[in-house]
């Protein structure tokens, strides 16, 4: 089977986790940019010059939607590339590679893993909203439609692209690996973590701000990746006059469950700038899980369930700064103690060995036990 993404691979969490969930049982190849993942049969390498979404302004003006997917220059390197292959079926990840996986000679077809709702991704840019967003709506009533099984990130954005497209996708969260761990003892300081994109919509400077002047024995630290260099500058020199405030480097993902294990309770913030955000459930909810820490959630729906479903941590009243300034005055170390054992209890349900089950039963439908599994 084909794993497709145009990502860099070894850097994209959820598509590690599709690698590692069918490599044992399939004979799996990727294509994607960057270096080979861990454990696959074979890798076909986009060359990185060759971006993978479109820069084409007038053809995207003039609603000439096919000629600008076939001229984005990663999708055409990856038909170059793939196109004299056959593969037993095509995994094909989020909405800018499903015409591409549709198009290569797939004997049992393709399943779409779509990572956020695309037509609304970047809606509160206005050049995007004129000239992408009615683009995305294309594929989306494009190429949808023709793939075999569709899943998503949450239950949100199931519903919209049911509601938009009628197309009926299931839910595979951004479950974390199950981890072996005991919850750690914590001590007279509180210690939280933050980890997250570095992209000025979500707003981390919010975050920053609740710790000025807080109390002593509460302290964050920040992994903050530098998607935006100049706004995480910005957030450097703010947290440089907020002592409770540190930055430190970022890690590889497969070291961030034991980096977010040194700390007590993990912020998974998520101001609702973009209708991707309001609906998300993101990666770092499910680390800190298997982390066994506790969590500090705004009132984000998604996470505002599983949280008050298993006890997980707090839920701020909104997404200001003076709302997580509440639940930080709240902390104790016995409330963090008991949002851990909670942690615990619901790691194995939590995780992506049971959150996976739905790539598991779509790739089945697909790849019949019988068939080549090439």
């Amino acid at each position: 089977m084909l794993i497709l993404s145009l990502s860099p691979l070894r850097r994209d969490p959820r598509v590690l986790k599709q690698i590692n969930l069918f490599r044992g049982r399939y004979r799996v190849i990727t294509c994607g940019y960057g270096p080979a993942p861990d454990g696959v049969a074979e890798h076909v390498e986009i060359d990185p010059a060759c971006i993978g979404w479109p820069r084409d302004p007038k053809r995207l003006a003039l609603r000439r939607y096919r000629d600008v997917y076939w001229n984005v220059a990663g999708v055409a390197e990856a038909y170059r590339l793939l196109r004299s292959r056959r593969f037993g079926a095509v995994l094909a990840n989020d909405l800018n590679t499903v015409p591409l996986a549709l198009s290569l000679d797939s004997t049992h077809g393709v399943h779409a893993d779509l990572h956020e709702f695309g037509p609304k991704e970047h809606f509160d840019k206005p050049a995007w909203r004129a000239l992408v967003a009615p683009y995305m709506r294309w594929l989306c009533r494009t190429s949808l439609p023709r793939a075999a099984s569709v899943t998503t990130v949450s239950a949100g954005i199931a519903r919209q692209y049911g509601l938009d497209f009628g197309v009926q996708a299931a839910v595979v969260t951004n479950a974390a690996p199950y981890v072996r761990k005991q919850p750690r003892p914590t001590g007279s300081t509180i210690r939280l973590i933050h980890s997250t994109a570095g992209q000025r919509y979500r707003r981390i400077e919010d975050i920053i701000e609740a710790f000025r002047g807080i109390r002593s024995g509460i302290e964050l630290d920040l992994i903050v990746m530098p998607n935006e260099p100049g706004y995480v500058d910005e957030l450097r020199r703010l947290a440089g006059q907020v002592p409770a405030v540190r930055f430190r480097d970022p890690v590889p993902y497969e070291q961030l469950v034991d980096t977010v294990a040194e700390y007590d309770v993990a912020i998974a913030y998520l101001p609702p700038t973009n209708f991707n955000l309001a609906q998300a459930l993101p990666n770092k909810f499910f680390e800190a899980v298997q982390a066994r820490t506790g969590l500090i959630i705004g009132p984000s729906p998604a996470m505002v369930e599983l949280v008050r479903r298993h006890g997980l941590g707090a839920v701020a009243r909104d997404f200001s700064t003076a709302g997580l300034r509440e639940v930080l005055d709240s902390l104790t170390p016995e409330l963090v103690d008991g949002w851990k054992q909670h942690a615990d209890q619901a790691a194995e349900v939590l995780s992506a060995e049971y959150q996976s089950r739905g790539w598991e039963t779509a790739v089945a439908a697909l790849l019949d036990p019988a068939a080549d599994r090439a």
